[in-house]
C-alpha cells in the first residue's frame, strides 16, 4: 500500500510517499525559514500562500521519485496548526483522493510526531513513553498501540520550543532561534549561570517553562553582552531544561513500569537532550532520525498508511482542526461518517 503525505500545518510544505512494504520511498521539503525570518516568527498569511504555491509541485515530484503516477490513498495533516496553512493541505488532499478514486484521511500533525521514530531502522515496540517536545508542545505520553494513548503530563504554559525559541530571541540570535540557542550552548562555559529546574521539586509528572523564561529575561538584563556571556547564559539554559526534562522522564518510566522512551517533535533534534537520556536512563531510547524531527510529510505519510490499513478514511467534507489535542484522540472506528470526533 502506496500512500502519498502532504504536511502544511505551519512553517514547512513537504510531500512523501510511504510504502506499507518496502517503507519511504520518497520525501520533499520546502522550508519558508527565508519568508518568515524578517518578522521574526511565522506570518499566518504568507505561510498560507506559499503552501499555495508549492504544495502541488512537491506532490508532483514525490510521486516521480517514487516511480508511480498514483498512490493508493492520500493522508494530509488536518490540525493541529494554522488554520489557513491546514486548509491548503486538506483541499489539496481531499481533492486528489476525489480525483483518484482512492481513500484519503485527515491526520493528527502531533500523532504524526508520536510515530515518527517508525521511520527509523531500529524502531520502538509498543508500548512506551513518548517524550513529544516541540514549539507548540510538551507532552508525556503512555503509548500502549496505535490511537491508544495516556497523556501523562504536559506543559502548563510554554512549550519548551517555545521557551528554546524566547530566550534566543532575547540573546539576540536569528530566525528560528532554538537551533541557533543550542549551537552557541556548545561554546558556553559550565558553572557561570544557574537556571532553575520548573516543577521538579514537587510530585507530578507537568511541567512549566514560563519561569526559565522570566529568569532568562533577568539573567540577560544584569550581565554583560559578550559572546562568551551569551553562549554561558545559553549553556545554562539548555542545560537546565534538559535536566526538567530528564527528571519528569525518568518519573514516567518508573510510574509506568516501562522501559522504552521515544523523543518525538523538533526539539527531539537536540543533541545535548539526545545525549543526555541516553546516558542517564536505563531505558531504550529512540528518536526519529534528524530530518524528521521537525515538520514532514514522511511521518503524515507513514501514520496515515496505518490508519488507512485498518480502513479508516475521512467523508467528503473539508474540515480542520487548528486546536485538537491528544487527548481527543481514541481508539479508532470506522464510520463512514470518517474516523474523528
Amino acid at each position: 500500500m502506496k500512500i502519498l503525505g502532504i504536511e502544511t500545518s505551519c512553517d514547512e510544505t513537504s510531500t512523501a510517499i510511504y510504502d506499507t512494504e518496502r517503507g519511504l520511498l520518497s520525501h520533499c521539503v520546502y522550508s519558508q525559514i527565508k519568508t518568515h525570518a524578517p518578522f521574526g516568527g511565522v506570518v499566518p498569511e504568507l505561510a498560507s500562500r506559499d503552501h499555495v504555491r508549492k504544495t502541488l509541485p512537491l506532490v508532483k515530484q514525490a510521486l516521480i521519485q517514487a516511480g508511480i503516477t498514483v498512490p493508493d490513498g492520500v493522508a494530509y495533516t488536518k490540525g493541529p496548526g494554522l488554520i489557513g496553512a491546514l486548509m491548503v493541505g486538506a483541499s489539496i488532499g481531499r481533492a486528489l483522493g476525489y480525483a483518484w478514486n482512492i481513500p484519503a484521511l485527515g491526520v493528527h500533525h502531533m500523532e504524526a510526531h508520536l510515530m515518527a521514530a517508525m521511520l527509523d531502522e531500529r524502531k520502538p515496540t509498543f508500548p512506551f513513553v513518548t517524550l513529544l517536545v516541540s514549539g507548540g508542545h510538551t507532552l508525556l505520553i503512555e503509548v500502549k498501540g496505535l490511537g491508544d494513548y495516556k497523556i501523562l503530563g504536559e506543559s502548563l504554559d510554554d512549550a519548551v520550543g517555545e521557551a528554546f525559541d524566547k530566550t534566543a530571541k532575547l540573546l539576540g540570535l536569528p530566525y528560528p532561534g532554538g537551533p541557533h540557542l543550542a549551537k552557541l550552548a556548545e561554546k558556553g562555559r559550565a558553572g557561570y549561570f544557574y537556571f532553575p529546574r520548573p516543577m521538579t521539586d514537587r510530585p507530578g509528572l507537568d511541567f512549566s517553562f514560563s519561569g526559565i523564561k522570566t529568569f532568562a529575561v533577568n539573567c540577560i538584563r544584569e550581565n554583560k553582552q559578550d559572546e562568551q556571556t551569551k553562549a554561558n547564559i545559553s549553556y545554562a539554559f539548555e542545560e537546565a531544561v534538559v535536566d526538567t526534562l530528564l527528571i519528569k522522564v525518568k518519573r514516567a518510566l518508573k510510574q509506568t513500569g516501562l522501559k522504552q522512551i521515544v523523543m518525538a517533535g523538533g526539539v527531539s533534534a537536540n543533541k545535548r537532550l539526545r545525549e543526555t537520556l541516553k546516558e542517564k536512563l536505563e531505558a531504550e531510547v529512540f528518536y526519529p532520525p534528524f530530518e524528521f524531527c521537525t515538520d514532514n510529510g514522511a511521518m503524515v505519510a507513514y501514520l496515515g498508511a496505518m490508519r488507512l490499513q485498518r480502513g479508516e478514511k475521512d467523508h467528503l467534507e473539508i474540515k480542520v482542526h487548528p486546536r485538537w489535542g491528544m487527548e481527543d484522540l481514541y481508539r479508532s472506528r470506522i464510520s463512514s461518517q470518517g474516523w474523528h470526533k
